[in-house]
């Protein structure tokens, strides 16, 4: 008797070992899955550079949650127009640029130019072009960038730091130049009013406009940044130093950097 509780209990403890390495492995196993099914998708806590056709940054994803309330942006929102010589981060400009015209939600149908936005359009044209004028960026080449939405990225179209001449072009607004980088919006006007003809460009591109240039204050706001929108210059020599396509046409420069007095 003796020796069969002894067998029996070493039965039964082999028994408890085996069932407790099986639990442990299955939560080790459960965990894991469950981690990767949260973690966000083509998330990027670095930039990538990649030069491989034309100079293209892979922008920090995006972060959803702020240091302060939507209501508090709202409350401290102005156009500020006198700038440090500080420098802005990647991930401050990604940010910023991801408030204007960043995808939210991804899209097949290739009407929505790659997903739905953060800024609502009329339709879901999306008029709106944004360039990015690179002066003081930590990690980014001065130049003239393009925003591309889909896959957040910044593409090199001008390798210089154009401010002085933008300012020069934006009858001399001295913020432009001081600013670390400016956004540069035009639109595509075809795009809307192929839809919705002339009420498109007499009054859908530009309230397309407003959404997203006030998405950029209350960004800039939320980052302690300044931002000013700016509508004052001449289209001709605005068009020359950005080089856009005959198709765009001008429409706002937001300098975008810290501000004095802050």
């Amino acid at each position: 008797m003796i020796i069969f509780t002894h067998v029996k209990t070493t039965m039964m403890n082999r028994l408890f070992r085996i069932g407790s390495a099986i639990a442990v492995i299955t939560t080790l196993f459960m965990s894991a899955a469950c981690s990767l099914k949260s973690k966000p998708k083509n998330q990027n806590t670095i930039m990538i550079k990649n030069e491989s056709e034309a100079l293209t940054y892979e922008l920090p994803s995006p972060s959803t949650k702020g240091e302060i309330s939507l209501e508090e942006t709202l409350a401290n929102r102005r156009s500020r127009r006198t700038y440090t010589e500080e420098s802005i981060t990647a991930r401050e400009l990604s940010q910023i640029l991801w408030a204007a015209y960043g995808i939210t939600k991804p899209a097949d149908n290739p009407r929505f130019m790659g997903g739905l936005r953060t800024a609502p359009s009329s339709g879901a044209t999306y008029p709106l072009n944004i360039y990015v004028l690179a002066g003081n960026v930590s990690g980014i080449d001065p130049g003239v960038y393009r925003y591309v939405a889909e896959g957040h990225r910044i593409v090199r179209v001008i390798d210089r730091d154009l401010r002085d001449d933008l300012c020069t072009a934006a009858m001399n607004q001295e913020m432009i130049r001081k600013a670390a980088a400016s956004l540069f919006y035009s639109a595509t006007y075809s795009r809307t009013t192929e839809r919705y003809g002339t009420r498109g460009s007499e009054r859908y591109v530009c309230m397309d406009l407003g959404h997203s240039a006030q998405h950029v204050y209350l960004e800039a706001e939320a980052l302690h940044l300044g931002t000013c929108a700016i509508g004052a210059f001449t289209d001709s020599e605005v068009k020359r130093v950005m080089q856009i396509p005959e198709e765009e046409t001008p429409l706002y420069i937001m300098p975008v950097g810290k501000y004095t007095g802050r």
